[in-house]
């Protein structure tokens, strides 16, 4: 492997591990924003809350979901009650 390939994959690694790290401090930045009038900020809670599985967490979710009208967010929500529930028993 050449000098080039390997700076590649150097680089794509550093790439990877930053965008884990700026995905996973987006998530905790805005695990409280559920409610959020910004869909993205709605989008990490979810993501932050698929995460932490609790009876506590479904029920946060199952009201989210009697308020949330946007379709891709209310099937996220619904997978992830889906998933806790039987995760729960």
């Amino acid at each position: 492997m050449g000098p080039r390939a390997r700076a590649a994959l150097v680089g794509l690694g550093i790439g990877a591990v930053l965008g884990l790290f700026l995905a996973q401090y987006s998530m905790d930045r805005h695990r409280e924003a559920l409610f959020s009038a910004q869909p993205l900020r709605r989008l990490s809670a979810l993501g932050y809350l698929n995460g932490h599985p609790s009876v506590e967490t479904v029920r946060l979710l199952r009201d989210y979901l009697s308020w949330e009208r946007h379709p891709m967010l209310r099937r996220r929500a619904e997978r992830i009650v889906r998933r806790m529930e039987a995760q729960l028993g």
